[in-house]
């Protein structure tokens, strides 16, 4: 009989405590772990970090912190403690399903997401955020826009201002621009979210270009959307062309040489930019093959119709009467370039990758989108900034979370190599702690079997 009722008490204790009320009163202590800041390029070895109501309560030398007798005690011998990562790039299922919803959140946070910013919102996510910050679900905090706005949703100016003022109302975090919108819908839009103080951030609509989004300070551009248009050579039989995928069609013949100048404005507005860079560098250059992209460690937490449809899209794409290699190649090329151009000019990057989308599995993908900005030309420490300080800073923040600092919330990723070294070093975690919440290796293992198996299903 104990047996039977034993798992019912411990149902009905957690019910009664909540798990956000049992994290808060936890205390755990990473002992004589590397600390890795990020508050500049740096390493803090042999330290102590006590956290305590889902905050850092103290961080110093191993030898000078006492470790709390009620502390949960985290080994960190040989191992690094570096901020939670954040995807500025994420979707979260549309459709109310819970254990879809609650799969993909975890995908995240198994991965060291901590901070995921919602990019097609829908009501059901407001509720999902709620649960995340109580600590109901493992998930990363969630930041969400609403639904989209975009040239069928918004019919005239009078619609978008009214829609941005629902959003308002209903609570969302900012608004999602998507393609369609023309100049008058579009600055409708902006004029009341400037007046509303909701941010507003995505796509760039073709009618509208680059120019004016700047000069209205749309807070994000997401995907590098609009900038091929503003390089296309002076004079070039491509200036009035439509731009294509992201600017592809124009890729024939760009002009670097704009490139500082379209940096200068970007810096101006004030305007941030997530590259998205592992989405479209391997819709585009047929990279990794179709047997890689089966072969993949984390496409077994992805259905195989996912996949398949991922591949006919990118088959699709190659298709076009304007793609060839060569044109693909140079696209990747110029938009490497104007991710270092950018970064190099002050004009700030967000860490995003548009998961779950084409071949980019939540969290994991993340991971690539890392790499990708290394390509790039950034050092491995400048590409974390874009996930982790540079975050803080957009959202203004700072003094909450984006470093390992005493008094912020204990969003945190335990490695056991170090991820300043070499990037790829920052996958595998070896612990996730989210707003107090710790996720050790075995606890993600176990759930991203439970997520394989749903998906083969």
């Amino acid at each position: 009989m104990k047996s039977k009722l034993w798992p019912l008490l411990l149902a009905l204790a957690a019910l009664i405590a909540g798990p956000a009320e049992a994290a808060e009163q936890r205390t755990f202590a990473f002992t004589d772990v590397t600390v890795v800041p990020m508050d500049r390029e740096r390493l803090l070895p042999r330290q102590t970090v006590i956290v305590r109501g889902g905050r850092i309560e103290a961080i110093g030398p191993s030898a000078r912190i006492r470790v709390p007798a009620d502390a949960t005690v985290i080994p960190g011998r040989g191992r690094y403690l570096m901020p939670g990562l954040a995807e500025m790039h994420a979707h979260i299922p549309p459709a109310p399903d819970a254990q879809a919803s609650e799969d993909v959140l975890f995908l995240y946070a198994a991965n060291g997401v901590t901070f995921a910013r919602g990019m097609l919102g829908a009501p059901h996510h407001l509720e999902l955020r709620g649960r995340a910050a109580s600590g109901d679900l493992v998930s990363p905090r969630i930041y969400t826009s609403g639904p989209s706005l975009n040239g069928n949703s918004v019919k005239t100016p009078d619609d978008g201002r009214r829609m941005v003022e629902e959003q308002k109302r209903t609570g969302y975090d900012f608004l999602k621009i998507h393609p369609g919108l023309d100049r008058p819908r579009y600055d409708a839009i902006a004029e009341t979210a400037h007046r509303l103080k909701l941010p507003f951030g995505g796509h760039v609509p073709e009618a509208v270009g680059l120019r004016r989004v700047l000069e209205v300070r749309q807070t994000t551009v997401d995907h590098l959307d609009g900038y091929m248009s503003l390089l296309v050579r002076d004079g070039s039989a491509l200036a009035d062309a439509a731009p294509g995928f992201f600017g592809f069609a124009l890729a024939g013949d760009l002009d670097e040489r704009k490139i500082a100048e379209i940096v200068r404005l970007t810096r101006q507005a004030g305007t941030w930019n997530v590259p998205t860079e592992s989405l479209i560098a391997q819709m585009m250059l047929g990279t990794p093959s179709e047997a890689e992209v089966r072969a993949r460690e984390e496409i077994k937490y992805v259905s195989p119709q996912t996949v398949d449809q991922w591949l006919k899209a990118r088959a699709g794409q190659q298709t076009q009467p304007n793609f060839s290699p060569e044109r693909a190649r140079r696209f990747i090329e110029v938009r490497r370039k104007l991710i270092k151009g950018l970064h190099d000019g002050g004009a700030g990057l967000l860490l995003g990758s548009d998961a779950p989308q084409w071949f980019n599995v939540p969290g994991f993908s993340l991971h690539r989108e890392l790499e990708m900005l290394v390509e790039a030309g950034l050092t491995s420490y400048q590409a974390l900034v874009t996930g982790t300080r540079n975050v803080a800073r957009f959202l203004g923040e700072e003094k909450d979370f984006g470093t390992v600092a005493r008094g912020k919330r204990a969003d945190l990723i335990l490695l056991d190599s170090n991820p300043l070294a070499a990037i790829g070093n920052a996958r595998r975690p070896a612990g996730v702690m989210l707003g107090g919440r710790w996720l050790p290796r075995a606890e993600i293992d176990s759930g991203l079997a439970a997520i394989a198996a749903r998906a083969k299903k």
